[in-house]
């Protein structure tokens, strides 16, 4: 599948904003199944841009703008092939060791009530770990109702899951959190998702969850969804959990009160046939 995408951030600052610095993990990388074909990423206001890598192994662009600004648009479009790949994920960028993604975090980490929803999943059957990933995905999923809406970086698991509904940030990290307290190395993957059903135009990106199944390696799991991850899927950036793995985060002095504004687009294109 190749897949177009159109991502449009705007910020509106009430007065001039000062020192705007932005942490950009925008930029997807190739491994087994996606190629980046293009990819662009253009700030609104001067400044200057420098690419890294951060200890995720994820590409990341700091932006600092030259003067204070009243609005900030940062536009990425481009084009990724993908292919089929059955949840599984391979020649990815790895720098930290497989038991670090066992580490509790801010956003993902069971408390009692998780940890006994995570012991029940274990009961329901098999307690090999693909069978019981996936049991939790659907319980996941069948649990805690998906609704679509702007993201928050100070919800956690916790409150999620007693809340009985979240957006796809949110049930990532209930999974995750569930699947850390079974000993089940699990991280946070930000990203996009082409919805064939439900059309292209969406309000932001996507997120979902990768675990560690011996034998496989890591395999990824969109709680939102109910589904493994698929071809529709372009990975993006990883974390422990939402604040690892952020599509931007940024900083300013003044500028009052700011209105942020999402435009995104995610489109199946056409390859082009040579002959």
């Amino acid at each position: 599948m190749r897949i177009r995408v159109f991502h449009e951030t705007n910020y509106t600052y009430e007065q001039p904003a000062r020192g705007l610095i932005q942490l950009l993990r925008l930029r997807p990388r190739d491994h087994d199944g996606q190629y980046v074909r293009r990819w662009r990423i253009e700030p609104s206001v001067d400044g200057r841009i420098s690419e890294r890598e951060d200890g995720f192994g994820n590409v990341t662009h700091w932006f600092t703008a030259d003067e204070p600004a009243d609005a900030l648009t940062i536009r990425v479009t481009g084009e990724v092939d993908t292919n089929e790949m059955h949840g599984i994920v391979r020649g990815t960028v790895e720098r930290l060791p497989d038991v670090f993604y066992l580490r509790d975090s801010d956003l993902a980490t069971a408390n009692g009530e998780l940890q006994l929803f995570a012991k029940s999943v274990v009961d329901e059957g098999d307690s090999s770990v693909l069978p019981c990933l996936h049991r939790l995905l659907a319980a996941v999923f069948d649990t805690i109702a998906f609704e679509p809406g702007p993201a928050s970086a100070s919800t956690t698991a916790a409150q999620s899951f007693a809340a009985g509904k979240g957006v796809c940030q949110d049930l990532a990290h209930i999974f995750i959190a569930a699947a850390r307290h079974l000993e089940i190395p699990a991280r946070y993957v930000s990203g996009y998702f082409f919805h064939a059903e439900s059309g292209e135009d969406q309000g932001s990106g996507h997120a979902w969850a990768e675990a560690l199944v011996p034998g496989l390696g890591w395999v990824g799991f969109d709680p939102a969804n109910g589904i493994a991850t698929t071809e529709a899927h372009i990975r993006v950036a990883i974390g422990l959990d939402y604040l690892g793995a952020a599509p931007i985060r940024g900083s300013r002095m003044g500028g009052g009160t700011e209105t942020l504004e999402v435009k995104l687009r995610v489109e199946q294109a056409q390859a082009t046939v040579q002959v």
